[in-house]
């Protein structure tokens, strides 16, 4: 494995940025990261390739906890090449791991889907797969989405350990209806199993809320989006949310899922530690096609870079990439540190993967973007080898 020194970087390690400074790569691990004045090349090691940026920006990797698709691969299909063309495809946006995210579907296609993640994780030529998100199937009929809701079902753990068993211990989050009959008990198990609850698709109450977290739930999905909404007798989820300050919660910024101007208040409200950037993309995402599928259903783009069912018009997911997303938030007044806060430490965070994945420290593995002030992805560095360049 190559050793790589990359220098004259504007780096945000995750926790402190460097205006000028360099990083070494060794053995696929971050080696050193370093100030421009403390810099010298006494420091280089002899076989190290050099790098120059030229001050372009240098971040930890960016972290997808909550993708369907993009450029045509998608997880709906339950195959292992559709994962491993999704893995290969994130790195020209900056994405060096992802979690899978899969549909409520009837059990024996869901187990195909999951075993199809199974299977493809240790084979990717680039993103790393951190885990799979399984997005319900026990969430609410009255704030399902686009989701199907013949396929929604009522909490049953032993359907529930049954899939932590084929997934080999591989779901990292699941998106649950706080307010559903025995959630409790399914809960107390996934905790116990160190996956993440998440609230979505839900109609909870502020007390169902409540007892969720009490129960473990500590994670958001979608945040304003297929949840029970705010109101002055009843925050809902939404005003739970905003409230408890331990909740964490994703946040699809592409300016339509989530007004910009919400996602300001939202930053004011929550710790900055607390927002987590993801695209909620689809399949078509970035695809050039004349007929566009999302879940097996026929989808258009529409004039806010919204996918909607073509049968009803209803809003089918996001076509936002993560380093648009970064974009956005930026240009929505987010400093930059901040934003990609966002987008590679919390997330890594909510995953409990942040000594590992998501930072730039000694030790932690040499998942690296670089771009440049126009926010043009130039090199993606996985596990430090180079998936993508365009330096």
């Amino acid at each position: 494995m190559k050793t790589y020194c990359l220098i004259n970087a504007e780096i945000y390690t995750g926790i402190m940025t460097i205006k000028n400074g360099a990083v070494i790569v060794k053995n696929g691990f971050i080696d050193d990261v370093v100030s421009h004045e403390r810099f010298n090349k006494k420091i280089i090691p002899k076989d190290a390739e050099i790098i120059d940026l030229n001050g372009l920006i240098l971040s930890p990797g960016f972290i997808d906890t909550h993708i369907h698709g993009i450029k045509g691969f998608g997880t709906e299909n339950g195959s292992v090449d559709d994962i491993l063309g999704m893995s290969e495809a994130l790195t020209e946006y900056g994405v060096t791991s992802f979690c899978p995210t899969l549909y409520p579907d009837s059990e024996e296609n869901f187990i195909a889907a999951i075993r199809s993640v199974v299977s493809a994780m240790g084979k990717e030529a680039g993103a790393k797969i951190n885990g799979m998100h399984l997005e319900g199937p026990f969430i609410s009929r009255d704030q399902k989405g686009v989701q199907k809701t013949e396929y929604m079902r009522d909490v049953d753990l032993e359907l529930m350990k049954k899939f932590d068993k084929i997934a080999q211990g591989n779901i990292s989050i699941m998106t649950v209806a706080p307010e559903l009959k025995n959630m409790r008990d399914l809960a107390l198990y996934c905790t116990k199993q160190g996956i993440v609850l998440s609230a979505g698709h839900t109609n909870a109450t502020y007390e169902n809320m409540l007892e969720g977290m009490q129960a473990g739930i500590l994670h958001s999905t979608h945040f304003f989006n297929a949840m029970r909404k705010l109101h002055h007798r009843d925050p809902g989820c939404v005003g739970a949310i905003l409230i408890h300050p331990e909740i964490s919660c994703e946040v699809i910024a592409d300016g339509f899922h989530v007004h910009p101007e919400l996602v300001k208040h939202l930053l004011k409200e929550k710790p900055a530690d607390k927002v987590v950037l993801v695209t909620d993309s689809l399949r078509p995402t970035c695809q050039c096609a004349k007929s566009l599928y999302a879940n097996n259903e026929e989808v258009y783009l529409d004039e806010n870079n919204v996918f909607r069912r073509v049968t009803d018009d209803v809003i089918a997911g996001s076509s936002l990439t993560m380093l648009k997303g970064v974009n956005n938030l930026f240009t929505w007044g987010t400093s930059l540190e901040n934003t990609l806060k966002m987008a590679a430490p919390n997330p890594a965070k909510v995953l409990g993967i942040d000594r590992k994945k998501g930072i730039l420290l000694p030790g932690s593995d040499a998942d690296i973007t670089v771009f440049d002030h126009n926010f043009d992805v130039k090199l993606t560095m996985v596990e430090g080898d180079i998936k993508y360049n365009k330096l």
